[in-house]
């Protein structure tokens, strides 16, 4: 398997993935807030210079400017400090600080309304970029506005913002290395259920348990309880398969014991009658196999999602079969089976049912037989309750039955009448495999003046 089908690897990369993202983001955000946090504070810090340097100026005797008392900032008595003052215009000799050393601003011509701050850059002594943050001041005793300015080099901004965002990076990365590390374990223990699961189902398949343990998070525990039902549901299909498999090598021991005694007893003058008891026991056996043939695809086919099969073509086709099968008593026979009609359950198993009653029916019948197909709602019959049953009504106008001996036509092997062929095996067959799939058969009265056959099965889709 590689290595990026993993589960755990794709849990791991996608929080990897967000969490760097995330982190790249706020470590975006923080350092520019920052970076205009400090240069907000440094260009305070020049104001606040700015206006102590216009605090202390003064005309001297001579008429030039001069300061009263030095600025309170040793920056600017030392050489090349990166922090630098100066009156006047460039080329007229200025008053500048002694950091400026031989140097002076090299201010541009733009002119500066009186008060007002002007910022932009210059080149400052040693190569050095500065920020500069100058203004015209009017001194009383000078007619002429004087222009005054501060300077700091950029180098002081830059590496503090260097230094945080190195900080900042590092800071990130061990809380990125922290929360990848969180989401391993978190996968480790989310996943751990997982790892339960695949070690119960080595005991399943080991034979030492039987069911899996509900023990589970509410995440997985329908996953359990659905393995749960699936292996309850083959277990049961195999319990049936036993018991039907027995009931059947019972059934042909019974019917062999029988072929056996009647060959025994063969000779020429009795053998036609011996062949026609011997012909009726392979018929006899054949019904046998048929029945416990269709319980057990019923019982593997019960629950079994996904499994439709529509009423009105398995109806048609059966019609056209008992048309041909009855063509000397020339029976009507009329289905009325509504479109959408489907059978949660296997297209056989349908057949097998619904053929043997209406073959019965036809049987009996003096010339009309109906079949009505519906969907009955909330029908509760036995252990099955659903929304949607099918109810599947035969009527034919034959004799019918008396009410004390319908429920005996139901039985295995049971023939009220020997006059017509059949082996007694066919509404039993009928009962049995609707039963398995959670429905029913009734037998009663029916309005054509013969028996009613009322064959209800769960509805697909409903």
């Amino acid at each position: 398997m590689r290595w990026t089908e993993s589960l755990r690897f794709r849990l791991l990369a996608g929080a990897a993935v967000w969490v760097a993202l995330a982190l790249m983001l706020a470590g975006w955000i923080i350092a520019d807030l920052f970076q205009t946090h400090v240069r907000q504070r440094f260009e305070a810090e020049l104001t606040n210079h700015l206006e102590q340097l216009a605090a202390v100026l003064e005309i001297g005797p001579d008429g030039r400017p001069a300061l009263r008392q030095p600025l309170s900032d040793p920056r600017f008595r030392r050489p090349l400090s990166g922090l630098y003052w100066q009156v006047g215009e460039s080329g007229d000799a200025p008053l500048r600080s002694r950091s400026l050393w031989d140097s002076v601003l090299d201010l541009p011509d733009d002119r500066v309304e009186d008060g007002s701050l002007h910022r932009h850059g210059a080149a400052g002594p040693a190569n050095q970029s500065l920020f500069v943050l100058e203004r015209v001041v009017l001194l009383p005793e000078r007619a002429e506005p004087i222009r005054i300015a501060v300077a700091a080099d950029r180098a002081e901004l830059a590496g503090v913002t260097r230094a945080f965002n190195a900080t900042l990076a590092l800071s990130l990365a061990v809380l990125a290395a922290a929360l990848i590390a969180a989401a391993l374990i978190q996968v480790q223990i989310g996943l751990r259920p997982l790892s339960r699961l695949r070690g119960a189902l080595v005991e399943v398949r080991a034979g030492r348990k039987k069911r899996f343990d509900v023990a589970m998070p509410t995440e997985i525990r329908p996953l359990v309880e659905d393995l749960n039902a699936l292996l309850a549901h083959a277990e049961e299909i195999v319990g049936r398969g036993r018991l039907q498999a027995g009931n059947l090598a019972h059934a042909l021991k019974t019917n062999l014991a029988v072929l056996a005694n009647e060959a025994a007893t063969l000779d020429e003058r009795n053998a036609r009658e011996v062949g026609a008891a011997m012909v009726r026991q392979v018929e006899l056996m054949r019904r046998h196999v048929d029945h416990h043939m269709a319980r057990a695809r019923a019982a593997a086919a019960r629950g079994v999602p996904g499994i439709s099969t529509p009423v009105p073509d398995s109806v048609a086709a059966l019609a056209r079969v008992m048309r041909k099968l009855h063509a000397a008593k020339a029976l009507d026979i009329r289905v009325d089976a509504a479109d959408g009609l489907l059978f949660a359950g296997e297209r056989e198993d349908l057949d097998e049912m619904l053929g043997n009653l209406l073959d019965n029916a036809c049987k009996w019948a003096r010339g009309r037989v109906e079949v009505t197909g519906r969907v009955e709602m909330g029908v509760e019959m036995g252990q099955a309750q659903a929304g949607g049953m099918l109810s599947i009504t035969l009527d034919d106008d034959g004799p019918g039955l008396p009410d004390d001996c319908r429920e005996a036509a139901l039985e295995p092997g049971v023939r009220l009448d020997e006059s017509t062929p059949g082996t007694g095996l066919g509404l039993a067959v009928v009962r049995d495999v609707a039963r398995l799939y959670g429905g029913d058969i009734q037998l009663g009265a029916s309005p054509l003046g013969g028996l009613r056959a009322t064959l209800r099965l769960p509805a697909a889709g409903a």
